[in-house]
């Protein structure tokens, strides 16, 4: 077995060590090129989520507050009443009625059934022109659903704004309510204008008691 060739990379190759298999494949003459060293990944840290920042002035553990419950309404003052007097406009005369006769003095509003307070209305106006015609707007609204639940009209009561006969257009207007709810009129009182009792009342104002259920003792001031 003849010797085998000397190797390419000479003599010395016991101090290099031997060549690479990619020294070995260079062409002669060429630069030996050194294998380029891959860096070293380091692992990614996640960031920390920032914590949130409440507004200036915030109490702590407001941030995430749920929002806070409305307060309960305080109960009505009218719950338990048979009828509610309502007043088709200011100064129609619900509250002196319902202090003769009982029942709920509510104003120019309507009653709230779902607060307690009493479903059967005795609406009231006076007979001047105004008066009809904010009458004859409460009934349209009643008439489109334009209120509470549960409200039943038992009647319109219209009491006069003025001594003796109502003039001819005003009784023509008294007849077209009429033609949609039961009406009630209540005649002019001298001692309610100055602020006194009555005592008795009128045939007209004892006849509402039929409606409320309640008394008809004296009383005094149109309000």
């Amino acid at each position: 077995m003849g010797v085998p060739p000397a190797s390419p990379a000479g003599p010395q190759m016991w101090i290099r060590g031997p060549a690479s298999q990619q020294s070995a494949q260079q062409p002669a003459g060429q630069p030996v090129q050194q294998p380029t060293q891959q860096p070293v990944q380091q692992p990614v840290q996640q960031a920390a989520p920032a914590a949130a920042v409440a507004p200036p002035g915030t109490a702590v553990g407001a941030v995430h507050a749920a929002p806070a419950a409305p307060a309960p309404r305080a109960p009505s003052p009218h719950r338990g009443e048979r009828i509610a007097w309502v007043n088709a406009h200011g100064g129609g005369g619900a509250s002196t009625l319902a202090h003769a006769l009982g029942g709920a003095d509510l104003g120019t509003r309507w009653p709230e059934p779902a607060d307690g307070e009493p479903g059967d209305v005795l609406l009231v106006a006076r007979t001047h022109a105004g008066g009809i015609r904010a009458a004859s707007q409460a009934l349209n609204a009643l008439r489109m659903g334009d209120h509470p639940d549960g409200l039943r009209l038992v009647a319109v009561v219209l009491v006069a704004d003025a001594p003796g006969r109502l003039p001819r257009q005003l009784g023509q207007r008294v007849r077209v309510l009429r033609s949609a709810a039961e009406v009630h009129r209540v005649p002019w009182v001298p001692a309610w204008r100055l602020g006194d009792e009555v005592d008795p009342l009128p045939r007209d104002v004892r006849a509402l008691a039929a409606l409320t259920g309640g008394p008809a003792g004296p009383v005094a001031g149109l309000r």
